[in-house]
């Protein structure tokens, strides 16, 4: 442990405060552009491939989702157990929709989870993703090879959005409390170099309570997929959040101006046409 803890200190040390003074800064003062789950239509989602990928495009931020295993460590993935539409057993046989709330991440370690491929089988809904082999990697093992990347092309660390996957009926059964999820990411997140490059979503306010509480200079950002008013979702925190991330077609100009007064940056979710993209900066939007 304290051999990993030093290689920490020593990797983050190596890049040096203007680096990341920069990356920083492009996030502040300039539009913001997210690789969604890495780059999920070029390489298989929230995958080490797919955040190398993206660090080929000149995103600002990665934007990527964690979960818990059985062993207390943070999983990159969307969904709290094994996708039937990506996922495939440790013998090659693919996961099955049947048994995929069966395949619970929460119920694996990370041991295990390594020997489900996640990459192979590709992707329908996205044609120009290149299978290739990857599995499900720890936030550890992410932030790893990212800042080893970074350090061999001599290019600056990019910034960091990640979403807490809870919701209530979950709870106990795919993760665990968000409150332990909350605190187990504040672990990493808050590592020196690191905390003033990372933000943490949800679309679960409990989350988005417990790191204020444990970390209230932490960045976040509310994500929103209803049709109430941002004030109303808003008014479901105890504090202002940083960001507000609603789904993309709900979003108005006149919304984006009154959150702007009020010292809130506006990022939608998620755009992945040119049009949409060029139509929603003309609104104003942040990222």
């Amino acid at each position: 442990m304290k051999k990993y803890l030093l290689f920490w200190s020593t990797i983050l040390f190596t890049f040096s405060a203007l680096q990341m003074a920069v990356a920083q800064k492009s996030a502040n003062s300039t539009f913001d552009w997210q690789g969604h789950r890495g780059t999920r239509g070029l390489a298989p989602e929230n995958t080490i491939p797919a955040f190398l990928k993206a660090l080929e495009f000149p995103v600002t931020t990665l934007e990527l989702d964690v979960v818990v295993s059985k062993d207390g460590q943070l999983i990159v993935s969307h969904d709290p157990w094994m996708s039937d539409h990506i996922c495939s057993h440790p013998n090659g046989t693919p996961v099955d929709s049947a048994e995929v709330k069966n395949l619970k991440i929460l119920e694996l370690t990370y041991a295990e989870i390594k020997h489900y491929d996640c990459g192979r089988r590709g992707n329908s809904s996205f044609p120009q993703q290149v299978p290739q082999p990857a599995h499900k990697p720890s936030l550890d093992d992410m932030l790893a090879a990212l800042i080893a990347y970074c350090l061999e092309q001599n290019r600056p660390l990019p910034l960091f959005n990640i979403e807490i996957k809870s919701q209530p009926e979950w709870d106990g059964i795919f993760t665990p409390a968000p409150e332990k999820i909350a605190e187990l990411l504040l672990h990493i997140a808050g590592r020196p170099g690191l905390k003033n490059m990372v933000c943490i979503q949800s679309f679960d306010v409990r989350a988005l309570e417990a790191v204020h509480e444990q970390a209230p200079d932490m960045t976040t950002a509310l994500l929103v997929e209803n049709t109430d008013s941002w004030k109303d979702n808003l008014g479901r925190l105890s504090f202002q959040p940083d960001i507000y991330s609603p789904y993309f077609k709900l979003l108005r100009k006149r919304h984006i101006r009154k959150l702007h007064k009020r010292g809130i940056r506006v990022i939608p979710w998620t755009v992945n046409t040119v049009e949409d993209m060029k139509r929603l900066r003309r609104k104003g939007v942040d990222g």
